[in-house]
């Protein structure tokens, strides 16, 4: 059983239900705990409920950060990449003339 409460940013192992979750906020006045799961699920519990629970301490997985990344090996979010565009437009091309009916004002 939980006698205690969590460190934010401490990964537990729920015993019972065998899964691994990061402490990501502790809410002392609305007496609730928000948890994150490996997978990127949120999670919340009442102090009541952490205190029933059987939790241990744990070790952060080694790939926790990858449900996080949403592009994978994207190069092309690179900031530090060259932008070489295939097809370069010319901006000055979509610029009207600020002639009426093909006549100029000389």
């Amino acid at each position: 059983m939980a006698k205690q409460l969590p460190t934010i940013n401490a990964w537990y192992q729920d015993a019972a239900e065998d899964v691994l979750f990061e402490v990501v906020a502790v809410d002392e006045s609305a007496a609730t705990i928000e948890v994150q799961y490996e997978d990127g699920a949120v999670d919340e519990f009442d102090f009541d409920t952490w205190g029933l629970m059987v939790v241990l301490p744990a070790e952060a997985p080694e790939d926790w950060r990858r449900s996080y990344d949403e592009g994978g090996d994207d190069d092309s979010l690179n900031p530090d990449s060259q932008f070489n565009p295939e097809v370069f437009e010319d901006p000055l091309d979509n610029i009207e003339s600020d002639s009426l009916y093909g006549l100029e004002d000389y």
